[in-house]
C-alpha cells in the first residue's frame, strides 16, 4: 500500500530519502509476523500505530536492519537492508522504548561522545560536539552525572541526544513517550516532530503524536492495513476501537 499526496521535499533531508518496501513478509520462529508489506514513504515525519502485536514494531526493526525479511526488499535512503548494513548503521538512528536499554556509560557527557566512537573526529572535536548537542538538550549542568541516575524523562533525553549525534539521515523511534510523564512526553514529542532534520518514523500509541505527523500507517495482524492522511486514519482506528 503506498500513501498518497507525498509531502512537500523537507531542505533539510538529503536527496533521495525514501523508504521502499516491496512484497514484504518476516518469519520469526517459523510463525509469520508481517506479511505483504508494501509501501514507499518520502514525507518527513511517519507516524506508525496499531494494537499491541498488530507488527508496528517489527515493521520498524526492518527499517533499522535489526530483522530481515523473509521475502520482498526493503530499501531506506536508496540502501538495502540486507546488504548495505555498514552504511545503514550510518544512516540510521533508533530511539527504543525504554532507555535504559541504550545507555551504556557512567556519565551523561560520556555516553553521548560513545556515540562518535569511530566518527574519525579528534578528541577536540567529539568533546565540541558534545558540548553543543548537551546544549540543545538543556543538559550542559548534567554532563558529569551518573547516567543511570536521571529521571526518566532525562534519560530519554540522553537516549535522544546520543542518537542524533550522530546526525542520522533516517531516526527511528519505538514508543519513545510510552514510559514518560505527560510533560517529559510533550517535550520528547516535540523535539522528535518540530526540530528533526532527518526524517522520522516514530511508533507511537499516543495518537496526539501521532496526528501532529504527514502520513500515518496502520498495523493490524501483520498486515499495513491503512495509509494516509493522520487525521482521518486515526478517526477510523479510534471508531474502530469505540
Amino acid at each position: 500500500m503506498t500513501p498518497a499526496q507525498p509531502a512537500e521535499p523537507h531542505p533539510g533531508r538529503p536527496p533521495g530519502a525514501v523508504i521502499e518496501l516491496s512484497g514484504v513478509d518476516v518469519e520469526l520462529g517459523g510463525t509469520p509476523v508481517l506479511s505483504g508489506v508494501d509501501a514507499r514513504l518520502d514525507q518527513r515525519r511517519v507516524a506508525v500505530i496499531g494494537a499491541n502485536g498488530s507488527g508496528k514494531s517489527t515493521f520498524t526493526r526492518l527499517l533499522g536492519g535489526l530483522v530481515p525479511p523473509t521475502r520482498g526488499t526493503v530499501r531506506v535512503h536508496g540502501i538495502d537492508v540486507e546488504r548495505g548494513r555498514k552504511a545503514l548503521r550510518a544512516a540510521v538512528g533508533v530511539v527504543f522504548t525504554n532507555p535504559d536499554a541504550q545507555i551504556l556509560m557512567p556519565t551523561v557527557a560520556d555516553d553521548v561522545a560513545f556515540s562518535l566512537r569511530g566518527s574519525g573526529l579528534d578528541r577536540a572535536a567529539v568533546v565540541e560536539r558534545v558540548a553543543g548537542t548537551l546544549a540543545r538538550f538543556g543538559m550542559s549542568e548534567l554532563a558529569d552525572a551518573p547516567a543511570h541516575q536521571l529521571s526518566g524523562g532525562q534519560k530519554q533525553l540522553l537516549a535522544l541526544a546520543a542518537v542524533l549525534i550522530r546526525e542520522p539521515a533516517l531516526v527511528i523511534a519505538d514508543e519513545p513517550t510510552t514510559l514518560l510523564d505527560l510533560g517529559n512526553a510533550r517535550r520528547i514529542g516535540g523535539i522528535l516532530i518540530d526540530d528533526l532534520d532527518a526524517q522520522l518514523v516514530v511508533v507511537t500509541h499516543d495518537l496526539e503524536l501521532a496526528a501532529r505527523c504527514d502520513v500515518a500507517l496502520r498495523f493490524a495482524e501483520g498486515r499495513l492495513v491503512d495509509a494516509g492522511e493522520p487525521a482521518a486514519l486515526i478517526a477510523d482506528y479510534r471508531a474502530l476501537h469505540a
